[in-house]
């Protein structure tokens, strides 16, 4: 029986970006036939299943009930107006528009705001600020970096096509025999083993993880323990230290998530290292961080508010409170009401445990099927897959977001609307204001509906409820902050 050739796609979008972790793959093809994701041609496995086929829940549900997006708006936008203290969190999954549109939200109201990378990469955002930090893009290590070190990690389990784009197999514009032409360095920790084909190995145990980073440092400075016996923490860190000194460039590599068994000084410690190499040869620290555009929400919260993560606005300008971030206020009892901007499976544990004890309004991918309780619930799009905008690499890297499943009415709202026309129409604020609970039902309704057709936020929210499919993220922030910051008399 000859091959039958598979239907043609209806839409392949090249170039795609994927989200499923830090690196940020922008070569990847997705195809899509009758409105699901077939195919991620390139994608690794992490990859295939971030994109999956591309559906998602498109709930929108205030208390226990089924509502319109408005009703959902006007729930949110009373609740937050009326807490003493309120919270705006960044979870994953959303792009730099939304980032953007929810901290806009917390300047308002004057709330604390956070996002995930206080609870998964504080440690390494506090070592560089108290320090600096030697690094460099991904391109540039791929281009330039002869001598690669894996610090108590293997790539290929969480990020799993760095060796292929990155390090150390691809060929770069000065190192052109790519995986031959370079020394990989595993540095064990415990059980965190680097890549199982390092050139060399070295071992240490976790409680020498943080002393071997520093007498490496000592042996760079030509300061080696003197007579150390073979074996020893002296004589293993020296060597290390020997083939560091050995590369023209070297580059660093560690996991930036954070992980109960790491000692919490490891961050600072591989950043003085960095420094040190640099005064004898050239070396740059790359720190991996995880997907849904993490690095995006450091970079758009230092944008806007001068600081990456755990701000407050209470005092009506932005202050940076580290020691007083999400979780620390959550479990004093600080939080009355909360709003999570993304995807609330990505919530790290310790900060649900809190949330579950306050008033929450969900909007993002999956809002739906919160593994905590929340009073709103608005299902949206995923960055990437049916959303587009900005995501940030985790170099610091910008790129664009190429959905192959955006909504018609959506992709002409942006192009229209985009954030380059950031003025919200006042039928927008006045639909929302109409269906707040303070108002008269009947007039609410009434006026919410005469202003739906002449509010584009409003319009195209309702046709992508009638259809079935979930909200963009961005217009109904957009539409929230214009929304509260009349009930504010702001602007």
């Amino acid at each position: 029986m000859p091959d039958v050739p598979p239907p043609a796609a209806d839409l392949t979008v090249e170039h795609a970006t994927c989200l499923g972790c830090g690196c940020a793959c922008d070569d990847i093809g997705v195809v899509v036939r009758t409105g699901r994701i077939t195919e991620t041609r390139l994608a690794c496995a992490l990859g295939a299943q971030w994109f999956g086929d591309g559906h998602v829940p498109a709930r929108i549900r205030l208390g226990t009930l089924d509502v319109d997006p408005v009703s959902a708006l006007a729930g949110v936008a009373a609740k937050l107006h009326d807490a003493d203290r309120a919270l705006v969190y960044l979870a994953a999954n959303i792009p730099c528009e939304t980032q953007r549109a929810a901290i806009a939200v917390a300047d308002v109201l004057g709330t604390a705001l956070d996002s995930i990378t206080s609870a998964t990469a504080s440690a390494g955002l506090l070592a560089a600020q108290r320090r600096g930090r030697a690094t460099a893009t991904l391109g540039e290590i791929r281009n330039r970096a002869d001598t690669v070190m894996f610090w108590g990690f293997d790539p290929a389990t969480r990020y799993p096509r760095f060796t292929s784009r990155y390090l150390p197999d691809p060929d770069g514009l000065f190192i052109t025999g790519g995986r031959r032409s370079r020394s990989v360095i595993a540095a064990d920790i415990a059980a965190d083993r680097g890549p199982a084909d390092a050139d060399s190995r070295v071992a240490f145990a976790a409680d020498e993880e943080v002393a071997a980073l520093n007498l490496v440092r000592a042996a760079l400075r030509g300061r080696a323990l003197p007579d150390a016996p073979p074996d020893s923490l002296g004589a293993r860190s020296a060597a290390l230290a020997a083939r560091l000194r050995a590369g023209a460039y070297v580059a660093i590599v560690s996991d930036g998530e954070a992980a109960p068994h790491r000692d919490p000084r490891r961050s600072e410690a591989l950043i003085a290292l960095a420094e040190t190499l640099n005064a004898t040869t050239r070396c740059a620290l790359s720190t991996l961080r995880a997907g849904g555009n993490r690095s995006g929400a450091d970079a758009v919260m230092t944008w806007q508010t001068g600081y990456p993560a755990a701000v407050d606005f209470a005092r009506g300008v932005p202050r940076y409170r580290p020691a007083d971030d999400a979780a620390a206020l959550l479990a004093r009892g600080e939080i009355q009401v909360a709003l999570i901007v993304g995807a609330p499976a990505s919530v790290p544990v310790a900060i649900r445990d809190g949330l579950s004890h306050v008033a929450c309004a969900i909007i993002g991918p999956g809002a739906s099927e919160s593994p905590f309780p929340a009073f709103a619930a608005i299902d949206t799009g995923r960055a990437g897959v049916h959303e587009r905008g900005v995501a940030v690499r985790m170099d610091d890297i910008p790129l664009p977001l190429r959905p192959a499943l955006e909504a018609p009415e959506v992709a002409a709202f942006r192009d229209k609307w985009g954030p380059a026309t950031p003025a919200v129409a006042r039928a927008t604020v006045s639909g929302i204001c109409a269906a707040l609970p303070a108002t008269d039902s009947a007039a609410g309704a009434n006026q919410s509906g005469d202003n739906r057709d002449a509010s584009p936020e409003l319009t195209v929210a309702a046709s992508l409820a009638a259809a079935g499919r979930p909200q963009d993220s961005y217009i109904l922030l957009r539409a929230l902050g214009a929304t509260l910051a009349h009930l504010k008399g702001v602007g």
